[in-house]
Formats: structure tokens, C-alpha cells, sequence
């Protein structure tokens, strides 16, 4: 404290300077009062159901008698729930991994796209769509049908390309025929070929909306060439009926493109392709043999993969999740790149290191905290899925794509609800989620106090 000495009078001490108050100190019981209501529905919407559910879990399904750790003994003695054990661990292990690995890859290389602003726009234009939307969109595009899949419509087209289906796949002949089952869904003929006999091979199981557009009325040989073996195969059908077997009608279509192959003790010494009109020919060494029609006249059209079966239906889903959170990792990772200093990665070009070493090197190691922020978030919200399963996954192979979440709702709100065990699965989700929150909770402390 100092003094000071007026002029003509005693020193006097100055007088103290206000001292100043804590707005937190001097206003505690208003602070508690802005606090309260957010602490009642924190206690009413997260503390009490936590607390309640654990009290649930150790009763029975009625909720009247104890039955101690039976609950969670059930989540991994009954199959069903096992299951959904075990397919939330591939979905925590995979989804997040394969989402930020293709967010990354999208945001380094948008960075030397000239549209990388609307490729980006585009990637993440699905975190726009609910849950509900992408689960029927995906629904739709994993039609095991290729008129209406995406999926297996672009599938099946690519499979087509190498290996045709026949258009002939329901074809047979009749028991008045001269053919039979030949084993391995071939016909051949019931007696050998001679040259110079005309040889009928008629078949019905065609409709002829589907027959080839360039099929031509079939023609009827009257007599074959010396040494060759001649004949026609042809849709033994009258549309309007009247047509009689074994004879070539002048409305019946010849089957174009059908193989014919000429057995011998047990090997094709030849084979041939009926023409527009049905009309065959084999050489010579078809003398005496048998007449064969494989197997792969008969082919049925390639219908796709079934997406949504029991074995793809689980890494089917995950495709759809992974369509929907690429784009929101892509977007946050491209937030971390942009505060990368650029003079690193140009002193790492100008010391030789390609494109690659300066991204495996340089760039993923100055991302890692960003690339750990995506990864935990997405592993969060990966326990907690539930709606794409449910909708994506038809009745029949529910069980095999089955989660937590989805366990979790149908043991407590099924047709055979079992409170104490829903609520089970409940606490162990929270078990699940808690490690995952405390390393993102440190990760978040060691990072604010940098």
C-alpha cells in the first residue's frame, strides 16, 4: 500500500482498489440454475434408462423373479443372438475401415482433379438421405431379378459377354420323338444316323415370343446329300394347334443356333449349328453315330448373384452403409489435409520420393489424428446400426444379417418379447460403446492440450 503526502497536511494511505469478483464465484446459484434443467433430462433421458435397464437385465421376462446373469448367458448360447454378436464385429472391423480408406483415397486425389469440388459434392450427396430411403434404395438395386436390380442387371451383363446363355433353356423333346435323355441335360437320338436319311430333331418347351428374331419357318428335307448327315431341328408347335409330331409344319420355327454333335463310343467325331431355318449338316465321319444335343443348348439364362442371401447378405449391407459414410470421412479428412504444410511435401518431392512414399510417409502420418477422429466416430455409429438391416434384409435371410440393434428390438417389442433379455443386449451395447467413447474422449484431452 503506498502513501501519499498531501500539500500542507500528514501522509495519508490511498484508498483500495476494487477487487474483482468471479462471475462463476459470485454467481454460482445462477449458473446452477441455467445447469438444472439440462441436468434433469440428462438424468431423466440417459442416467435413469441406463440405470433401469441394468436393474432389468437380472429379472426374468415377467420382471418379478431374479434371474441373475441368465440374460447374459443367453446372448451367447442362443444362436440367433450369437449371430448378431458375430456380425457386429465384422461390421465394426470392416464398415469404418473401407469408409475411411475410400474417404482418404477421395480426398487426396480430388485434390488434383480440376471438378474435385463437384466430384466431392457428389461422394457425399448421400449422407443427405435417411437411413430409411438408402435401406429401400438398396433394397431395390439388390433385386435378385436383373429387370429391376442395378446390381445384377450390370452383373449379368458383364457375364453374358463371356459365357451367352442358351436360348433354348426349357427346350425337350417329347416322348413321340425320336430323342431321349442323354444324361447331364442332353438329348441324343434314340437310333444312328445314316447318310442320305434326312434326320428330325424336333423339340417343344419353346414359346415362340422368345424364339430368335431372324428364326425362319423351318424347312423340311426331302432327301440328304451323299456321305453327309443332314437334317433339321425345328419347334415342333402350331400356334392354334392342328400340327401333328415328327412332321414340319409351314408355321413352325426352325431352332436357330442349336448345337448338334455327332457321338461316337463316347466321343464327338463332329458337330454343326442349325441354320435360320433348322437346316444341319455333318460330314462323313457322322456315319453311324449317335445324334447329341448338349447340354448347353439347354442352359438356363444367368439370373445374378443373390445379394441379399444368407452368405452376401451381411458384406451387401455393409456396401450400402459404405456408399452412404464414405462421403462424410472424405469430407472431414479433406478438412485435414488442407492444414497439411505444403512445404513437407515438396521438400519430400524435391529429396526423390515419388507420389506414393510421399503419401504413405508424409501425408497418412499428418493425418493420422483426423484419420483416428473418422475412424472411432464411424465405429460408434456402426454399433448402433439398425435400420439398413432391418429394411435391406428380406424375411428369409433376416437372422443371417441379424445386429445388436436389431436383436435389440425384436427381443423387447416381438412377437415373443422378453424384456430382461432386451434389456441385456442393451447394457452390453453400452459395454461396447464405452472403450471406443474413453479413447476418444483421451485422444480429444491430449490434442487440446497441444
Amino acid at each position: 500500500m503506498s502513501t501519499t503526502a498531501p500539500a500542507g497536511g500528514p501522509a495519508r494511505p490511498d484508498s483500495p482498489a476494487p477487487q474483482r469478483k468471479s462471475v462463476i464465484g459470485t454467481r454460482a446459484l445462477m449458473a446452477a440454475g441455467f445447469l438444472l434443467p439440462a441436468l434433469v433430462l440428462l438424468g431423466a433421458l440417459v442416467v435413469y434408462p441406463i440405470g433401469y435397464s441394468v436393474h432389468r437385465s437380472f429379472f426374468d421376462r415377467s420382471g418379478e423373479a431374479f434371474a441373475g446373469f441368465d440374460n447374459y448367458v443367453e446372448i451367447f448360447t442362443d444362436e440367433s443372438i450369437f449371430t448378431a454378436v458375430k456380425n457386429n464385429a465384422i461390421w465394426v472391423v470392416v464398415a469404418p475401415a473401407v469408409a475411411t480408406v475410400l474417404g482418404l483415397i477421395f480426398a487426396v486425389l480430388t485434390e488434383r482433379v480440376r471438378w474435385g469440388t463437384a466430384f466431392k459434392l457428389i461422394i457425399f450427396m448421400p449422407m443427405a438421405i435417411s437411413m430409411l430411403a438408402s435401406g429401400i434404395i438398396f433394397r431395390l438395386v439388390y433385386e435378385q431379378d436383373p429387370d429391376r436390380g442395378v446390381a445384377n442387371a450390370v452383373w449379368v451383363g458383364v457375364h453374358d459377354t463371356f459365357a451367352e446363355s442358351s436360348v433354348f433353356p426349357r427346350a425337350r423333346p417329347l416322348p413321340v420323338h425320336p430323342l431321349r435323355a442323354g444324361g447331364g441335360g442332353s438329348f441324343v437320338t434314340k437310333e444312328p444316323v445314316s447318310a442320305g436319311t434326312p434326320v428330325l430333331l424336333p423339340l417343344v418347351g419353346v414359346a415362340p415370343a422368345v424364339m430368335p428374331e431372324d428364326a425362319r419357318p423351318a424347312k423340311a428335307l426331302t432327301s440328304a446329300s451323299d456321305g453327309k448327315i443332314e437334317g433339321t431341328a425345328w419347334l415342333d408347335f402350331t400356334r392354334g394347334g392342328g400340327g401333328k409330331p415328327n412332321v414340319v409344319d409351314g408355321t413352325e420355327l426352325g431352332l436357330k443356333g442349336l448345337k448338334v454333335e455327332a457321338v461316337k463310343d463316347g466321343k464327338v467325331v463332329a458337330s454343326a449349328r442349325a441354320g435360320a431355318d433348322g437346316t444341319f449338316a455333318l460330314p462323313a465321319a457322322a456315319e453311324g453315330a449317335q445324334l447329341r444335343l448338349p447340354a448347353e443348348n439347354f442352359r438356363e439364362p444367368y439370373n445374378g448373384v443373390d445379394w441379399l442371401g444368407p452368405s452376401l447378405v451381411t458384406p451387401a449391407i455393409i456396401g450400402s452403409y459404405v456408399w452412404m459414410w464414405a462421403g462424410f470421412a472424405m469430407v472431414l479428412i479433406a478438412a485435414g489435409l488442407a492444414s497439411v504444410p505444403r512445404e513437407l511435401l515438396e521438400a519430400a518431392r524435391m529429396d526423390g520420393a515419388n507420389e506414393w512414399q510421399v503419401f504413405r510417409r508424409i501425408t497418412v502420418p499428418l493425418l493420422a489424428p483426423v484419420l483416428g477422429v473418422v475412424l472411432v466416430t464411424l465405429m460408434i455409429n456402426v454399433l448402433k446400426i439398425f435400420d439398413l438391416v432391418y429394411i435391406i434384409a428380406p424375411g428369409s435371410s433376416q437372422d443371417d444379417a441379424n445386429v445388436l440393434a436389431l436383436q435389440l428390438y425384436r427381443s423387447s417389442f416381438g412377437t415373443d418379447s422378453h424384456l430382461g433379455l432386451g434389456s441385456a443386449i442393451a447394457v452390453l451395447l453400452l459395454l461396447l460403446v464405452l472403450p471406443v467413447m474413453f479413447v476418444n474422449i483421451r485422444r480429444m484431452r491430449r490434442e487440446s492440450r497441444r
